[in-house]
């Protein structure tokens, strides 16, 4: 079992770089959004946004790098990936060791504020958008895949990011910079931390994990726009699940994508949820003994 080192107390520290990516992104989207706004803009903005948050966030960066809930050519995980990189959040590695960390922290009987949204709505903010946690003992985490794709990925992330801007430009010139990449990161960035925040703090818990510090929580009515990211007590409970959405009108965008990659043959070996709505009792019971 990994070593949970100290995932209790540590320093919540300005982070330059962090900080001052999405300072300005939310820049360019606040005045040069206003400034070329148009319907095409939008629509690019729309439609940008939603590709990047399914192909790249939820299939990409969450259920294939990070939980590796299904299986895949590598050609096709490595697209994934990329896409998720272009959410703007970090890059591969560094969002891997970032939800390691919290996985392992949540699942401590007590952890830092900072790694369960555990302060006020606007100093959760801050710290999550423009700070970072130094803990003086850091747990031992899984070791990064050695990919060396992966790690140029992670070395250049924001250049990729930033290179979204040529084609854009070409297109539709700066109105389309200033909507499909400003806007559209900033969406990202703080659509990711609010999802955050209010799965940790509200909605309902089908599922309650035994002696854990964080329990997750499922957020409904927002099952399209976060691609079904939104259901995070069940993502709680069984974290390898390539289904997030468990139960009747529990939608989930990321699920059915995956199942029509299935049918082309392009996706198999996806990990179906160990429990169900019928099953919540057994499920309790099964994470107590996981948990001990």
């Amino acid at each position: 079992m990994a070593d949970p080192g100290d995932v209790r107390t540590g320093d919540v520290l300005w982070a330059p770089a962090k900080s001052l990516w999405i300072t300005a992104m939310f820049t360019g989207a606040v005045f040069g959004g206003s400034l070329t706004l148009s319907w095409s803009a939008v629509v690019v903005f729309v439609a940008l946004t939603l590709l990047v948050l399914l192909l790249g966030h939820t299939l990409g960066s969450h259920r294939k790098l990070i939980h590796n809930s299904f299986a895949c050519p590598r050609w096709l995980a490595l697209a994934l990936i990329a896409c998720g990189i272009q959410v703007g959040l970090d890059g591969p590695l560094g969002l891997k060791r970032q939800h390691d960390l919290r996985d392992l922290a949540q699942r401590q009987p007590d952890c830092h504020p900072f790694l369960r949204h555990g302060r006020s709505f606007w100093v959760d903010a801050w710290w999550q958008l423009h700070c970072e946690l130094r803990l003086p003992r850091p747990p031992t985490l899984p070791a990064a895949p050695h990919e060396p794709l992966l790690e140029l990925m992670e070395r250049t992330w924001r250049l990729q990011v930033l290179l979204t801007a040529v084609p854009l430009w070409c297109f539709g010139g700066w109105a389309f910079v200033w909507w499909g990449l400003c806007a559209r990161v900033t969406a990202g960035v703080i659509g990711h931390w609010l999802v955050g925040y209010f799965a940790h703090n509200h909605g309902s818990q089908p599922v309650r994990l035994p002696a854990v510090a964080v329990q997750g929580r499922n957020l409904a009515g927002i099952s399209l726009l976060t691609m079904g990211e939104c259901w995070h007590n069940n993502h709680h409970a069984d974290p390898a699940s390539a289904r997030l959405g468990w139960r009747s009108g529990e939608w989930d965008p990321g699920w059915w994508m995956l199942c029509g990659l299935a049918r082309l043959g392009w996706v198999w070996d996806l990990r179906a949820p160990r429990f169900t709505a019928a099953a919540t009792a057994d499920a309790q019971a099964l994470l107590a003994e996981e948990i001990r």
